[in-house]
């Protein structure tokens, strides 16, 4: 398949035909070469994806996942739809001392809940596992191994004492925290002998200055000399782990990576992670990165801030569909901005040149209108509608089991009618079981004194009533009982129209306010109706 993404902005694309692993001299010579085309050169140029497209969601299991998070998944997921490529979920959880217990379990769930499940995961398996990298220890330690082989890496032994005071000493400077790369000057005996006597060590990578620019699908031409600023990072620590700038070069390369989409706070990394793939004569895969997800007032989005984590959104009832509507809503990438897009709209809508570098600001008092929306698309697809009666029932039955007297509320043809009436008003389900909504599952009460205080006339407006329905037989709609009512009022003696609307109201509902009076009706149905008017039939109580 062959995909052209955009002019001047993909000369990082590279074909996933071209041979993998180590490469020839004079093959890292000529990608430098084409790395250093000038500007001009590239604007001239239209890239294209050859073969199967790669992406990839790889969180730290130290945390559940977050609204930054799904963002992240959600563009690759939709790029790796796109073009008919594969989204892989990888877990980095090297960081052993942080792991948080069930999040990795968590972070699989919630990508499935919101409708974007991996096609490659540590649940699903697939044929370039294992996608947890505790499980690929082997491996990261082989390549750091040959990194030092073959100079592009080395042995420190700098114990943590030294480099608590390196980093004190800079900060009392008012300098940058840096190592000062001492153990890459330690000559090969003395290495050897350290490591005999088994001193703990860790492997640092050799930072060179790179003099090139990289191209980034989103920010475009990057270049930053990482050696001048900062000191050689560490890529096994003395646990025997990797560092996340050493696992993600080696796991994109043998998870045949085609596109790295990640957060802008990346960035000045992948100058380092591009180094990285030049001393081990690998290809590496196009890199774009997404602006920050902040705030409405710009301060980044926090894993503190407790209502930004997707379980929380799933046990308030939001909608997938309107967490993904919203979440792409507030940044950038489509052909348009609207609300109400399904996730294959989002799909079909997609292009990453309208990507922007600009943050995208977050303004969750705006998310309730997107759950309204998905709700109304969901009670007008039949299946998904019927799937939302059989969750109210359920609901119901837990809120007002005692208090139901008739089981018709129940059932699937009433609900389905309530459901109708209400789409575009209700925001979730839950606003359903609400007391404003209390008289859709159980009757009202309601004392004489508050309908005398309405009329003296509430027999009559209730036999007006019972004769009205007599007159439509079962089927009723808002707009012929709204004209009704209008002409029952007529037939009043001394209840003007708005003290029978609210005499209506009360026996209806025992409210004061609601939806309108005939859709009330037409909610409740005939039978129900009769049986709430009879109740001004009878001799009054003294209550």
């Amino acid at each position: 398949m062959s995909v052209c993404l955009k002019t001047c902005r993909g000369c990082f694309l590279r074909s996933r035909v071209l041979q993998r692993g180590f490469q020839s001299v004079t093959a890292d010579r000529e990608r430098r070469a084409v790395l250093r085309l000038n500007s001009a050169a590239v604007a001239r140029c239209c890239s294209t994806v050859q073969g199967e497209v790669r992406v990839r969601f790889a969180p730290s299991p130290t945390g559940f996942l977050h609204l930054g998070g799904l963002r992240t998944a959600l563009y690759n997921y939709i790029f790796a739809k796109k073009y008919g490529g594969t989204f892989i979920l990888r877990l980095e959880d090297t960081d052993q001392s942080r792991l948080v217990p069930g999040a990795a379990e968590s972070i699989e769930d919630m990508l499935e809940w919101a409708g974007i499940p991996p096609d490659e995961s540590p649940r699903r398996g697939g044929p370039l596992g294992p996608y947890l990298q505790s499980q690929r220890l082997d491996l990261y330690n082989q390549i750091a191994r040959e990194l030092v082989e073959c100079d592009h890496g080395y042995y420190c032994f700098c114990s943590p004492q030294r480099l608590e005071l390196l980093k004190r000493e800079a900060l009392r400077a008012g300098e940058t925290p840096r190592y000062d790369n001492r153990c890459r000057h330690l000559r090969a005996d003395q290495v050897q002998e350290m490591l005999a006597k088994g001193a703990p060590h860790v492997i640092r990578f050799r930072l060179e200055a790179s003099g090139e620019p990289f191209q980034d699908l989103i920010f475009g031409w990057n270049h930053h000399e990482v050696a001048q600023v900062e000191g050689d990072p560490v890529v096994i620590k003395a646990d025997g782990f990797p560092t996340y700038h050493l696992a993600n070069v080696v796991d994109d390369h043998f998870m045949e990576i085609s596109h790295v989409l990640r957060g802008s706070e990346w960035l000045i990394s992948t100058a380092k992670h591009l180094l990285m793939y030049r001393a081990l004569g690998w290809q590496p895969p196009a890199f774009g990165h997404l602006p920050l997800l902040t705030n409405p007032n710009g301060s980044k989005l926090s894993k503190r801030q407790g209502d930004i984590f997707i379980e929380n959104f799933q046990k308030e009832a939001v909608l997938p569909e309107a967490l993904l509507d919203f979440t792409t809503n507030c940044g950038s990438g489509f052909t348009t901005n609207r609300n109400g897009r399904r996730l294959e709209e989002m799909i079909s809508e997609f292009n990453p040149s309208k990507i922007t570098t600009h943050s995208a600001l977050l303004d969750l008092e705006k998310l309730p209108e997107f759950n309204r929306i998905h709700l109304q698309q969901r009670i007008e697809d039949e299946q998904k509608c019927n799937a939302l009666i059989k969750d109210l029932q359920q609901q119901i039955q837990q809120v007002y089991a005692a208090e139901i007297h008739n089981q018709e509320v129940l059932e699937e043809d009433y609900i389905r009618r309530v459901l109708h009436l209400r789409k575009g008003h209700i925001t979730s389900l839950r606003e359903l079981l609400r007391p404003n909504y209390s008289y859709l599952w159980v009757r009202p009460s309601f004392s004489s004194h508050q309908v005398a205080a309405l009329t003296k006339e509430a027999p009559l407006i209730a036999s007006l009533v019972l004769r009205l329905l007599e007159e439509r037989g079962e089927e009723l709609s808002v707009d012929q009982l709204s004209k009704d009512l209008k002409r029952l009022t007529e037939q009043t003696k001394a209840t003007k129209y708005r003290e029978v609307m609210k005499l209506l109201r009360l026996v209806l509902s025992g409210l004061q306010q609601g939806p309108s009076v005939a859709e009330m009706m037409v909610s409740l149905g005939p039978a129900e109706i009769r049986h709430r008017f009879q109740k001004l039939l009878l001799p009054p109580d003294n209550s």
